[in-house]
């Protein structure tokens, strides 16, 4: 089998696999990147395309079914003839490269024949476009080559000197940068940063111009003595080798300076096509509109910007660079350019501005601390009073700017105003031999306006990130929304670069971090917008009237013309700022055209809700289709302006307030809304209102606010991004604190394993693991490594040892109860020190107090609930690892207790420190119910438990853990406890008024229980040794009169005392809780009594990430607090929503009161969904904080037991873990060990060809179905149910969701008419599926042409996962066979027929058959046979079932058998998507389900892919919308969906 890498940092790097559009074959090379949609399909290219290729036969007659001795020459004229571009934008003949990289052109044939000394310069570029390539397709890249590492390196140095003495053309330059950018964003492997790493060292500042070089020591002397010794052990090698000492002449120091300067050489002459001289103003002023310009030169210059944006935004290479960037005033060069002023050149000058914020970041370089305001405003007026001083010595023609204050030069136009009045000559002096910025060398030296450029680029103040922020809008408007190099429509292929901030492994600080995700998640939600304005507004049908004005034939469900606008107020700015404090708006709007459903959308509107105003004017004349092909998408809407607001509140036609949630309106007073008419009071955003007004002042713009006339609302589940935003520039404008223990390990820098406990202070040196071990023998396997040794509380050694039991813990403990870190290098290092007990020598000793725990009561309800979970060792290295303080990471791969170990981690954490709260965050509402539902059945009082957000409602426990309902549980408590404390007082004959408030309850415990419990043990202990006394004294014998078993028996001292004990304390928990119960009895009003509820009485609070991104502002109002953070499906959750819920506190006295923070995660499976792929793919958007965390090599403890599949079914994929093993019951469970009743396999693929005359199509861009597919797997499912496999028990999953839609219209047809079929499970994608199972899944995956994105081999460990006890997998064999990532799970499903296998003698699900014994295999040969296999068993069900139905009418004539079995579709009320008891009974009406050769798919049945079947079946009284018009084109909104989820 391959050879796979399943648990190094370097193969998680990249599989952020998504679709691309190939170029058609015939189709320009110069085709922008911003073509339409469709244009570049991938249709282009079908399998038998590939199959009759001349580059697919190269390959199989030289490496992939024969090998023939290697032939460089056949390298070099691939390379000539199909891997070079001769002219246009493109730098790859893309699809020729996606054909090569297929059939494994790098594994095959370039790398295993590749020297370093005879490899041609076009065989290193090969391999430099195949290595390009697997980066653009997201897959893992550097895997290949770690069989032999030192040829690597000379590949790296291959590379590093490919250009000496050969001349690249500007394609193949482009080619070689991306090279290198994608080796910098790969520092966490070891190969590659080792090599790099050093051209962005101390070395390359032996290329800094002299002067450049002295000032930055200067700045920085300790680094004297390390250049120094640098110099000193250079000198000694250069000797050694017998060479003279020339530094500069060695590659580390020459190669970042010569790209740069090549750069320039192509920024400066190549870009446009003729020449310019240095100063040629004139021709510059030519070049911006009327020469043609080189977009390959311009894509070139893009790159290089990229390249030293990525350098300059991550400190290993940020440190030495900066300088060097810097002294050749890179965007000073930039800045003048004419490309940067040119339309063409937008992109560039966007990424030239990203290039200078990072130049100037606020961060000191070699330490690597942000810098604060202040110290960036203090930095900047020293530097500019000694430039000052020095002018006013040494420039007299200075003296008016030495004598100026400094507010009045430090903006750049009053600076160049004063620098204007020296000569060129006296200029050139200043910059270049004074003050040292340029070298005089500098060819551009020459010019007035460069050097006016670096002197105010070095001198003016700069704006602080933090205003900058501050000033800008939360919502996006018009001009930000279509512009498609900030925000790019849904195809981008991966071959350009973008003005956008990218996620790597490191952060310059914290605010970077924030800043970055900001941004990334402010555009994210804007194109989320994007896309629903162009969903809603063309639903409108604008026109102009005969008025001239607009006026809207259609309706919108999501939007409504406005009647009436108008701003009612706008408060005074702050002190200190500019913007307005607020500005409210009231907008007036009509419902009277929607129906009752949609009405009640509209008027379930509440405040914080976020509306778009929208500008609509039409054209008068509608486009043509020539002129709509052209214009933008807002030309075609007629769109001019969009702006956001907020709803403040809403009324009703009265004027009546409506969904008030502040208390303004009491409950019983609330009455339904009146009239059609609503008017909504709106917060609009002062910034972008303050830009607005300021543009009508200055530029005479257009009012704005004067054009509204549409009101557009969203989903409100998709409507958060404002608090989201928010919460982040909160953040950014606090001090905030990460813990100490986590800061620099979360920003990516020092030692990766600082955080984990065992190197924490302040241990828990005894814990007390309570239920967690359920016998001595539990506990020896655990602590296999160690001599154990029971012994009691009392210090004597115990021979009969019983659970619970307390530890003392060593700090380092042996076995595989440890993180395992997640680099190769640190692996190797870990498991020596792990491994170094001597196997004949003793073992350490692990001393074990096993000890008898207090009597909890003698109610039944007093016991405590146990844990039944036999954990495995390494689980218990995780509850270890997870109750002590610091970071714990835990792979949980499919199937192995992830909920029990976080659940037991809450438990154990609960009694050993019962002061401290925990929260629990997950990221979906299902995850958090199971994980409530668990700890529910775990010994922690429910009083303190509390569940925040929306999905309360679903969780599947007769309580209610919402804020309201733990409120009323403790009100309902309190009632309880005082008639508990009237009965005792009764008993002890004294009056009952004791029990009237908590307060008089608690005075009557002080003088009347403890004082009697207190003379109690006084009186037993002088009588000892009678047995009887206990029972004779205690004083509260008539309370517990109602026990179920008398409590004393009056035959031990010992045991009736240990049962007084517990009586005393069943009272002193009535006691304690009422003394809870107390705060509820003073606060009144409901929400201080939630509010009390969450801040001081929950000790477990769980909610989704979203919520806590939602309410953070909230809960730091209300001193909201807690000591650990608990994170569940933390690989499914974004960067910034994993960071939101480390502060939702306040800090203590400038420290952070977080002490652990447990991520239980699996960075195997899908990562968070990022809807727009150029997020995806360029910023990496999706990676999780917990997958970047296993890339830097923080250690983790990885889950080794799977308790779900089959061990055939999970061998699929536990080559993609560690050592992934099955628990015993798997092995042992008789359901695990039959067959899976007329399958010969458990698990099997199934290859299926074209259905008729087709594989898979594309009705839309990505809107992927396969008929022949779908028709085979419905076939599957219909034979199953006619054996009786209920349908709860079966899923349908596939990796597209045209193929779900497709495959939900198939089941319409063939299934839901018949009740005893009826629809499965779930029909949905694989990515809806994650964190589910069922015992039987079928699984299609659709593509016949691209593997397309199920070379994320992370969704492939989902698909194959999702299987408990049958897995059959409907594909293409001839394409997925040979790809190359799937390979070790695709040579195991080859092993078995690629036809499926029946056992047609089982006619029923239950079989005695052994799951070894395949019986008598009977192979379906097809489509079309599957259909007639169903038709014969659908007549035997319907013979058999008509004779039993004889039988029984003739003993009984009965009622009709309509009444009892009615096929009507609506009956089937489940949803396709949700679990159902489905029955596997019921009677046959109407005519057999169609087999395939019967009648074609049809297209027509579900809408939307998510509604409920009541919708999608009742056609009998309602009309449903197709999911697929006329000609096939499936709606927009189901393509919109496919994209997103893809």
């Amino acid at each position: 089998m391959t050879k796979v890498y399943g648990t190094g940092a370097y193969d998680f790097k990249r599989h952020r696999v998504a679709e691309y559009p190939v170029e058609l074959p015939n189709q320009l090379d110069d085709k922008p990147v911003e073509s339409k949609a469709g244009s570049t399909l991938p249709s282009a290219i079908t399998l038998s395309e590939i199959q009759r290729d001349r580059l697919t036969k190269i390959a199989s007659e030289n490496w992939l079914k024969m090998e023939k001795p290697f032939d460089a020459e056949l390298v070099k004229e691939i390379y000539m003839t199909e891997l070079t571009v001769k002219e246009g934008r493109k730098t790859v003949p893309l699809h020729r490269v996606m054909i090569l990289e297929v059939s494994q052109y790098l594994e095959n044939y370039l790398w295993p024949n590749f020297k370093a000394e005879t490899a041609s310069f076009e065989h290193v570029m090969s391999m430099i476009l195949m290595i390009n390539e697997k980066f653009r397709e997201n897959v893992a890249a550097w895997m290949c080559f770690y069989d032999r590492k030192d040829a690597f390196r000379g590949f790296l140095d291959r590379v590093l000197r490919l250009k000496e003495g050969k001349a690249l053309t500007i394609a193949e330059k482009t080619n070689y940068l991306v090279f290198m950018i994608n080796a910098f964003q790969s520092l966490e492997d070891e190969i590659v940063s080792e090599t790099v790493l050093k051209l962005a060292s101390l070395q390359c500042w032996h290329s800094l111009s002299y002067g450049r070089f002295q000032m930055e020591l200067s700045l920085n002397p300790d680094l004297i003595k390390k250049w120094k010794r640098m110099i000193k052990r250079e000198s000694k090698e250069a000797a050694k080798w017998g060479e003279p000492f020339d530094p500069s002449s060695s590659l580390e120091v020459k190669f970042l300076r010569n790209l740069i300067e090549e750069f320039l050489e192509v920024l400066d002459h190549k870009v446009f096509a003729q020449k310019h001289s240095v100063n040629g103003d004139d021709d510059l002023v030519a070049a911006y509109g009327f020469e043609k310009i080189d977009d390959a030169c311009v894509l070139y210059c893009e790159r290089f910007m990229e390249f030293l944006i990525d350098l300059l935004s991550q400190l290993p290479t940020r440190r030495y660079l900066r300088p060097l960037v810097a002294d050749v005033a890179v965007v000073a060069k930039c800045h003048l350019s004419a490309l940067y002023r040119h339309e063409k050149g937008k992109l560039f000058a966007q990424l030239v501005d990203l290039l200078q914020f990072y130049e100037n970041f606020e961060i000191n370089d070699h330490v690597g601390t942000q810098l604060t305001d202040d110290e960036v405003l203090q930095s900047h007026y020293d530097r500019f009073q000694s430039f000052q001083l020095f002018a006013f010595k040494k420039i007299p023609k200075l003296q008016e700017l030495a004598l100026s204050n400094i507010g009045a030069i430090n903006k750049r136009a009053d600076l160049s105003n004063k620098l204007s009045v020296l000569s060129p000559q006296e200029l050139q002096d200043l910059v270049c031999c004074k003050l040292k910025l340029l070298s005089k060398e500098d060819p551009w030296s020459e010019r007035v306006d460069f050097l006016i450029e670096v002197m105010v680029s070095f001198f003016e103040k700069q704006k602080s990130q933090k205003e900058a922020i501050n000033a800008l809008p939360l919502y996006p408007n018009e001009l930000i929304m279509w512009d498609e190099s900030v925000v790019p429509s849904i195809n981008y292929s991966g071959e350009g670069c973008l003005a956008l901030p990218k996620l790597n492994l490191q952060f310059l600080t914290l605010h970077d971090y924030l800043l970055r995700n900001f941004n990334l998640f402010r555009l994210e939600s804007t194109y989320e917008i994007r896309e629903d304005i162009q969903e809603a507004v063309p639903h409108l049908l604008a026109y102009i009237n005969n008025e001239g004005e607009t006026a809207f034939r259609g309706w919108s469900r999501m939007a409504v013309p406005i009647k009436d606008f108008k701003i009612t107020e706008v408060k005074q700015p702050n002190i200190g700022e500019v913007k307005p404090a607020s500005v409210t708006a009231e907008v007036t709007f009509s419902i009277s055209s929607y129906k009752a459903q949609i009405r009640s959308e509209w008027n379930a509107l509440k405040e914080h809700d976020v509306f778009f105003l929208l500008s609509i004017r039409p054209s008068f004349e509608p486009l043509s289709s020539e002129e709509a092909a052209k214009a933008s998408v807002p030309q075609r809407l007629g769109l001019q302006y969009v702006r956001g607001c907020e709803i403040i509140e809403i009324r009703d036609e009265e004027g009546t307030l409506m969904n008030d949630f502040t208390g303004r309106i009491k409950r019983d007073e609330w009455k339904p809304p009146k009239g059609e008419m609503r008017t909504v009071t709106v917060a609009l955003d002062a910034a972008q209102y303050y830009m607005d007004v300021t543009d009508i002042a200055e530029k005479g713009t257009e009012d704005v606010y004067g054009t509204f006339n549409v009101l557009m609302r969203r989903k409100p589940k998709e409507n958060n991004f404002k608090a989201i935003l928010e919460s982040i520039r909160d953040l950014m404008n606090e001090y905030c604190i990460v813990p100490d223990w986590l800061h620099n390990i979360f920003l990516g820098y020092g030692n990766p394993s600082a955080a984990q406990w065992t190197n924490m202070p302040d241990l828990l040196e005894t814990v007390d693991f309570k239920d967690t071990f359920l016998d001595a023998d539990h506990l020896r396997t655990c602590f296999s490594d160690y001599q154990i040794s029971f012994i009691n509380s009392d210090g004597t050694e115990n021979l009969d040892p019983r659970p619970p039991f307390r530890i003392r813990l060593p700090r380092t403990l042996k076995g595989n109860t440890h993180a395992l870190p997640g680099n190769k290098k640190l692996i190797a290092d870990s498991m020596n020190d792990v491994n170094m007990v001597d196997p004949c020598g003793e073992r350490d000793q692990l001393i074990i107090e096993a000890y008898i725990p207090p009597d909890p009561g003698p109610y039944p309800q007093d016991q405590p609930k146990q844990n039944s979970v036999r954990f495995t060792p390494t689980q218990i290295g995780a509850i270890i690892s997870g109750i002590q303080p610091g970071l714990t990471m835990v792979v949980g791969p499919p199937g192995t207790g992830k909920t029990d170990t976080a659940v037991q981690i809450l438990n154990v954490l609960y009694h050993n420190c019962p002061s401290q709260r925990t929260l629990i965050i997950t990221h979906s509402n299902q995850a958090l119910n199971d994980l409530f539902e668990k700890i529910m059945q775990r010994d922690v009082p429910a009083r303190y438990l509390l569940r925040l957000g929306q999905g309360e409602q679903e969780l599947a426990t007769d309580l209610d853990f919402s804020r309201q309902g733990r409120v009323n549980a403790m009100l309902v408590r309190r009632l309880e406890l005082l008639s508990e404390v009237e009965r005792l007082a009764r008993s002890l004959q004294l009056p009952e008024d004791v029990g009237y408030t908590c307060e008089t309850a608690g005075y009557f415990w002080l003088l009347h229980v403890y004082s009697r419990w207190e003379q109690f043990l006084a009186a037993c202990a002088d009588n000892e040794g009678k047995p009887t006394i206990v029972q004779d004294r205690f004083p509260f014998k008539e309370f517990f009169s109602n026990t179920p078993q008398p409590v004393f028996t009056g035959e031990s001292f010992e045991r009736d005392m240990r049962a007084a004990k517990g009586c005393f304390r069943h009272l002193k928990t009535i006691f304690q809780e009422l003394e809870e119960c107390r705060a509820f009895e003073l606060l009144k009003s409901t929400a201080d009594r939630a509010n009390y509820l969450m801040t001081k009485q929950a000790k477990i609070v769980a909610m989704t990430c979203t919520h806590a991104a939602l309410k953070r502002k909230d809960f730091l109002q209300l001193g909201f607090k807690y000591d650990n953070l608990l994170m569940e499906e933390s690989a499914q959750i974004l960067e910034i929503e994993t960071f939101i819920p480390m502060l939702l506190q306040r800090q203590e006295d400038g420290y952070a009161r977080l002490k652990r923070c447990i991520l239980i995660g699996d960075h195997h499976q899908l990562p968070p969904v990022v809807k727009n792929m150029a997020f995806q793919k360029y910023s990496h958007m999706d990676q999780s904080l917990f997958t970047r965390f296993v890339r830097l090599g923080i250690p983790y403890i990885e889950l080794n037991a799977q308790g779900r599949a089959r061990p055939s079914i999970a061998k699929l994929y536990n080559w993609r873990y560690r050592d992934l093993g099955d628990l015993p019951y798997v092995k042992e469970d008789a359901i695990f060990h039959k067959a899976n009743a007329g399958f010969s396999y458990d698990y099997q693929l199934v290859d299926v060809p074209d259905y008729h005359g087709r594989g898979e199509s594309a009705p839309s861009p990505w809107f992927y179905q396969n008929e022949g597919e779908a028709e085979y797997v419905v076939s599957v499912y219909i034979y199953m149910r006619l054996l009786g496999y209920p349908a709860n028990k079966i899923s349908i999953l596939t990796t597209y969701n045209g193929q779900k839609l497709l495959i939900r219209d198939v089941i319409n047809r063939r299934c839901v008419p018949y009740p005893f079929i009826g629809p499965p499970s779930k029909v949905t994608t694989v990515d809806k599926f994650q964190g589910q199972q069922n015992d039987f899944v079928l699984l299609s995956l659709v593509r016949t042409r691209f593997v397309g994105h199920l070379r994320d081999v992370r969704r492939l460990v989902v698909a194959m996962s999702r299987a408990r006890l049958g897995l059959y997998v409907f594909c293409r064999r001839s394409l997925f066979e040979q790809c190359y990532e799937l390979q070790p799970t695709f040579q195991l499903l080859l092993q078995r027929p690629d036809r499926l296998a029946l056992n047609v003698k089982e006619t029923t699900s239950y079989t005695e058959r052994n799951v070894e014994d395949i019986g008598d295999p009977y192979l379906v040969g097809g489509i079309e046979h599957m259909g007639d296999i169903v038709n014969q068993l659908y007549q035997a069900t319907i013979a058999s079932y008509e004779y039993h139905q004889h039988m029984a009418y003739s003993e009984t004539v009965g009622t009709p058998e309509e009444q009892n079995f009615q096929p009507n579709s609506m009956e089937m009320h489940d949803d396709m998507d949700t679990d159902m008891p489905a029955s596997a009974n019921g009677a046959v009406g109407g005519t057999p389900p169609l087999s395939q050769s019967e009648g074609p798919a049809d297209m027509n049945g579900c809408g939307n892919g998510e509604t409920t079947l009541d919708n999608q079946l009742d056609s009998e009284t309602e009309t449903q919308a197709p999911s697929t018009d006329g000609n096939g084109m499936p709606r927009e909104s189901d393509v919109k969906e496919d994209t997103k989820s893809e």
